[in-house]
């Protein structure tokens, strides 16, 4: 089948365009918008920064200080009331069904764009040209469209039009923060969706962006695929990006002999890893432990008792700490294991104290564990002593 257009092309033809434009977009919106522009995570060779600006352009009509102004404001009240497209709060099918007009209800208020939106371009294009005119640039792609493929073109605008509107307003906003599994317990909903790499630039692991949202890289596990960091290290390759940060990866060399200051430093570095570590290698361990001893009534609370475990206390409903009640009074073994990780958390929120007093208490906290009889919980006691803030010198 053939279409009236500039293009004699077939219906594979306007498939591969129509998904390799939309690959674009998500691509520059991942890259540009999101780890340049809003969280400062690598710099870009300006000439693709305007080819990614200028693209948006055309195919959104999006404007960067808007877009960069919402997404840091969803950061920095993330499942409050002032969340942008929370579905903690508003519900999934409104974020899922409505993001995009989430997203411009929230760009017509003019104190996020003054509070969030600093850092953004201000050239003459972007006071000339995209901003007062940020909605003839998709009517431009409209004319390319239906000249290059005649009337099926429209079907290509159309698609091209709700591609960010449902898989980044729609998909990460809603589904993102309601669905998914997490690597971390940050303190919010955050949840990684795979497998959805290609279609959202490595957008889908937003678990891992909520936990280090100034990382340049979003992939975390050996097995996840981000595409969009993929891409920065091919630019940077070609000298046309650099990369300021990613997150940080914990460095364990040998045991010292008792926790120190470099052990608490290491501490704070990695403390969403380290509670990763503790609900995997403690946590997980003794509930199976104890759910093989269990009989009874027992069985069926400890087969749900690990993911309510490791749960972030903050977003637990009622229903969630009756459980987590209920689990820790009928089984001591948990409650203690339970405790621990409370009170090492702990540790690093009580920011306002001296370092003695923090380093004092992880070193009792190491004690009391090690004296549990747990073992478990004294192996992981054993393990803080093996994080470092840098690699340890070699030894001859």
């Amino acid at each position: 089948m053939q279409f009236s257009g500039l293009i004699d092309a077939s219906v594979w033809e306007v498939v591969g365009y129509t998904l390799l434009t939309t690959h674009i977009t998500i691509a520059a919106v991942t890259i540009y918008l999101h780890r340049h522009q809003a969280h400062r995570a690598l710099d870009l060779h300006p000439a693709v920064a305007h080819f990614f600006r200028l693209w948006l352009w055309l195919t959104t009509g999006m404007v960067t200080r808007a877009w960069v102004a919402i997404h840091r404001k969803h950061h920095a009240k993330c499942e409050t009331p002032e969340d942008p497209h929370s579905p903690q709060v508003l519900g999934l099918k409104k974020v899922l069904l409505e993001g995009a007009e989430l997203y411009r209800a929230a760009a017509r208020q003019p104190e996020i764009l003054e509070k969030f939106g600093h850092g953004t371009p201000d050239d003459w294009l972007e006071r000339h040209v995209y901003t007062p005119h940020s909605g003839k640039g998709i009517l431009i792609t409209l004319a390319v469209d239906v000249l290059l493929f005649g009337p099926i073109g429209l079907t290509v605008w159309a698609v091209q039009m709700l591609w960010i509107p449902f898989f980044a307003a729609g998909v990460i906003n809603g589904i993102g923060h309601y669905w998914g599994y997490r690597n971390y317990e940050c303190a919010d909903a955050s949840t990684n969706i795979v497998p959805w790499g290609i279609l959202i630039g490595g957008e889908e692991l937003h678990n891992n962006h909520h936990t280090f949202a100034s990382s340049a890289k979003l992939s975390s596990k050996w097995w996840e695929f981000d595409i969009g960091w993929m891409y920065i290290k091919l630019l940077s390759y070609l000298g046309l990006a650099k990369v300021k940060k990613v997150a940080p990866k914990p460095v364990i060399g040998p045991a010292k002999p008792a926790v120190d200051m470099d052990t608490l430093r290491a501490l704070f570095t990695y403390r969403f890893q380290v509670m990763a570590d503790y609900t995997r290698q403690v946590i997980a361990r003794v509930n199976a432990e104890e759910l093989g001893r269990a009989v009874g009534p027992d069985r069926g609370l400890l087969k749900r008792a690990r993911r309510i475990l490791a749960r972030e206390e903050s977003l637990m409903d009622d229903t969630t700490r009756a459980r987590l009640e209920e689990i820790l009074a009928r089984n001591p073994t948990l409650n203690t294991v339970y405790q621990f990780k409370v009170r090492l958390k702990a540790i690093w929120t009580r920011s306002q104290e001296s370092q003695e007093a923090l380093l004092q208490q992880l070193q009792e906290w190491c004690q009391q564990a090690e004296a549990t009889g747990i073992q478990a919980l004294q192996e992981f006691a054993g393990r803080i002593r093996r994080y470092y803030p840098v690699p340890p010198p070699a030894t001859a």
